[in-house]
């Protein structure tokens, strides 16, 4: 059965176009412009090993798409007990999956996302360390040889080899000589072979040091973490606040006027039409503080707030003894009316140290039908003053609150899209390998911020995949609780995600 699907591959290569696209040549510059793929990653071989399903490839294509990455587990196919031995029976999924691939006209990425040393998931334990040791990278340019001469009669416009997932920890200097001996490997069976490095830094930051050897990149659509990871096991996100997007980013010290310097008020201008519920949900209290609360020149709550030893409104003791002070964590809301017609609410810490908020909810009065506004602030800088109004408008689209700072799609562009646009007008092909929001962040969330993504990419010239197809990030069987889902051939399909996806095929 091996023969027969490599001699299939062989025979239908001269059928398909050998170029990656317009105007690009093959050979050892290959990774120097790439296609805008889009499409998805697919999970048969993450940890388990599963034949690849048909009618994947065959949905990825109707629906538009035209590409996918395979992340693997190489313990799949490789002898528990020799590094060196592999196993035909499970090699023969992959090749599969390049023959569906072929026959839907979709290019096929293979990626280690568990190599020989190295996997970003520290539940996979190595006794080898592949940024290291010297046989970990021997092994690992074993397993991307094999593939290139396994491989070497398929079309680059059909195949791709991804090395390793998400590199994280590691200096550039090291990751380079850790993946260049598999890199000269792949090219000394197959020069034509399209190789592409994930971004350092978790896939974050180029890896500026491969740049000039025709090595494509792959980057990451995860940010803000905590919008794409809430209440993610592996990533802690229980800690993470409800996402909202786009975000405002205020500041939650209120300095007293022992700090002059720094003692300001955080002001929320806007449309209070209606009475309204203001909840303010206090941090962390530093020696004294007493928060008061103004709807424009009305003071409309104060509370003091005095930390100590032993039981009390807090909820955990903290003494720096650096200070000689104690600096206990409240974690407590408190809340008032703020009068119909008010055009601003002012909130100040009017006495002692430094208190932190970590929350402001606003919701009508009566109106438990509505949902609660609520401002999240999650950056606690010390030293910082409060400087510019937050806006407030219930009405608008979107976010209710809109800060002097914001991560939104300007955010986006900076701070992940920009640096790898540098790259790019290099010469140097980039691609978002995964991106996505895992199954709790609130559907409308995902939506305006994939919207924000998408069409940054796009201006970029960049192709992506979705983490996943099938599964908790994806369009397919993702087990939202607030989708409504359409049954598609025995699927629940994320119908308003797939029609955003499909605008920026």
């Amino acid at each position: 059965m091996q023969t027969n699907r490599r001699e299939f591959l062989r025979m239908t290569a001269a059928a398909v176009s050998v170029g990656l696209g317009a105007g690009q040549t093959r050979g050892a510059n290959n990774g120097r412009a790439i296609p805008r793929w889009r499409g998805f990653n697919l999970l048969e071989k993450f940890y388990r090993n599963d034949p690849f399903r048909e009618s994947d490839f065959q949905w990825i294509s109707e629906w538009g798409f035209d590409f996918v990455r395979l992340p693997m587990d190489y313990r799949q196919w490789t002898d528990a007990n020799d590094p060196y031995a592999l196993k035909e029976a499970v090699l023969e999924h992959i090749d599969q999956a390049i023959e569906l691939g072929r026959k839907y006209g979709i290019h096929v990425s293979l990626n280690l996302h568990n190599a020989p040393g190295y996997s970003v998931n520290a539940a996979a334990k190595h006794t080898l360390n592949l940024w290291k040791d010297v046989e970990a990278q021997k092994q690992f340019a074993f397993q991307w040889s094999n593939f290139a001469k396994r491989y070497r009669d398929v079309p680059p416009a059909q195949l791709s080899f991804n090395l390793v997932n998400e590199p994280a920890s590691i200096d550039e200097a090291s990751y380079a000589r850790a993946v260049r001996g598999a890199i000269d490997g792949i090219r000394a069976a197959d020069s034509d072979r399209l190789v592409i490095t994930d971004g350092l830094n978790w896939g974050r930051d180029p890896v500026r040091a491969l740049a000039a050897e025709g090595v494509a990149q792959s980057t990451r659509g995860y940010e803000p973490f905590g919008l794409t990871h809430y209440r993610a096991s592996w990533a802690n996100g229980d800690r993470f606040p409800l996402p909202q997007w786009p975000v405002p980013q205020v500041n939650g010290h209120l300095h007293g006027p022992g700090n002059r310097d720094l003692h300001s008020s955080l002001v929320i201008e806007g449309r209070f039409e209606r009475e309204t519920a203001l909840r303010v949900r206090v941090g962390q209290v530093s020696t004294r503080g007493r928060l008061r609360v103004q709807a424009d020149d009305q003071t409309i709550f104060e509370k003091d707030f005095r930390p100590g030893p032993g039981a009390g409104e807090w909820t955990e003791v903290v003494f720096a003894e650096q200070w000689n002070t104690y600096q206990n964590i409240y974690d407590r809301d408190y809340t008032t009316v703020v009068p119909a017609g008010t055009k601003q609410v002012r909130l100040t810490n009017a006495d002692g140290d430094w208190l932190t908020l970590r929350e402001i909810g606003l919701r009508p009065t009566g109106a438990q039908d509505e949902s609660e506004h609520v401002l999240k602030i999650t950056d606690t800088t010390w030293g910082r003053p409060q400087r510019e109004p937050v806006k407030y408008d219930p009405t608008g689209d979107g976010a209710a609150f809109i800060a002097p700072r914001m991560q939104d799609r300007r955010w986006l562009y900076e701070d992940r899209v920009l640096p790898w646009k540098k790259v790019a007008d290099s010469g140097v092909g980039v691609h978002v390998g995964e991106w996505g929001a895992y199954r709790y962040t609130p559907h409308d969330v995902v939506l305006r911020w994939a919207r924000d993504q998408l069409s940054l990419w796009t201006e970029a010239g960049f192709g992506w995949a979705l983490w996943n197809f099938r599964g908790s990030f994806g369009i397919l069987d993702s087990d939202r609780a607030d989708v409504q889902y359409e049954d598609f051939r025995g699927r629940k399909l994320d119908r308003k995600f797939l029609t955003l996806l499909r605008e920026f095929t």
